[in-house]
């Protein structure tokens, strides 16, 4: 069996071919049993998070990924795990890929896939808020969907946020550090935010009519990177029902709170690709895609990595 490393698994992975397919998977489905998640206690420490997501096409091929979420380390990545492909008629493992490279990929597709359909059809100004791991990919994929132009990037740390700009040179756009987050969210056609906050940063009463806002972070119920009128004032969509009406607070706590019912989700990525919702058709909408993260995405992704180290043999 061949285990293929990070850099491996980013090379396979282009955006011009991971969101149509992504797009595909979405439109033919898998059978994708809910997500394993378990708190881990770590005394002294905010809990460690195993995850444990599988998926299948009958009769073709099976995944599993394996991931840890460690938000207090320091000298290593928060996220690790392995995915796993196997034949399914068999069972026999086929290959062995890291997991955070693919989750990373995966997940920034599936928020380009969402603004392939809700997003402005000529947004040019992208707001990053966040410096993480997933910021430069976000970067990158919403912009193998929509004509951007100019890149504001918001974050704790200026410098880090300056830092980013450097991994980005090979893009065409202009790049420019904000600290104005309010001012930054107003003038932006597409607000992506992946921080691992447990506080809103992003409001409600910053927006305007016919943006679109892509919430990647506030993976537990008890974190939020949107408040209330955010989620009020938005057309809600997700990447499935399911997760992101239990795992994420940004979704979790205006339901319990009665802010938003489970009928304001007006689609899943499974409707949005499979021709049942519209997505965006009223130019001043103002639309949130919520990803949470769904084994689809990452079986889909494997495979396109198997597919690339078959060319590439």
């Amino acid at each position: 069996m061949e285990q293929l490393n990070a850099g491996q698994v980013h090379a396979a992975l282009p955006f011009q071919r991971l969101v149509p397919a992504l797009r595909q998977a979405f439109t033919e489905g898998a059978t994708v049993p809910l997500r394993h998640h378990h708190d881990m206690a770590h005394p002294g420490h905010r809990e460690t998070t195993l995850l444990l997501m599988p998926a299948w096409q009958d009769g073709d091929k099976a995944g599993v990924k394996v991931v840890t979420v460690a938000p207090h380390n320091t000298d290593l990545p928060s996220i690790q795990g392995i995915y796993l492909l196997l034949d399914l008629p068999t069972g026999t493992p086929e290959l062995m890929m890291d997991a955070p490279a693919l989750t990373a990929r995966r997940t920034a597709a599936a928020s380009a896939l969402a603004a392939s359909y809700l997003a402005p059809v000529h947004a040019e100004t992208l707001l990053m808020v966040g410096t993480g791991t997933l910021a430069p990919l976000l970067i990158e994929a919403h912009s193998s969907v929509r004509p951007i132009k100019r890149v504001r990037l918001w974050g704790r740390n200026p410098e880090k946020a300056a830092g980013l700009i450097a991994q980005l040179d090979h893009l065409d756009l202009q790049f420019e550090v904000v600290t104005d987050l309010e001012k930054a969210a107003s003038d932006a056609d597409i607000i992506s935010v992946a921080t691992l906050s447990q506080t809103p940063l992003l409001k409600g009463e910053w927006l305007r009519p016919g943006q679109h806002v892509d919430l990647v972070g506030a993976y537990r119920p008890d974190m939020r990177e949107a408040d209330d009128d955010v989620v009020r004032r938005c057309q809600i969509y997700v990447d499935s029902r399911e997760g992101a009406l239990k795992e994420t607070g940004d979704l979790a706590i205006p339901l319990a709170q009665g802010v938003i019912t489970p009928d304001d989700i007006h689609a899943t990525l499974f409707e949005l690709c499979q021709q049942q919702h519209n997505g965006r058709t009223d130019p001043q909408a103002l639309t949130l895609f919520k990803s949470v993260g769904h084994a689809l995405e990452d079986l889909a992704a494997a495979r396109e990595v198997e597919r690339h180290w078959k060319e590439q043999a």
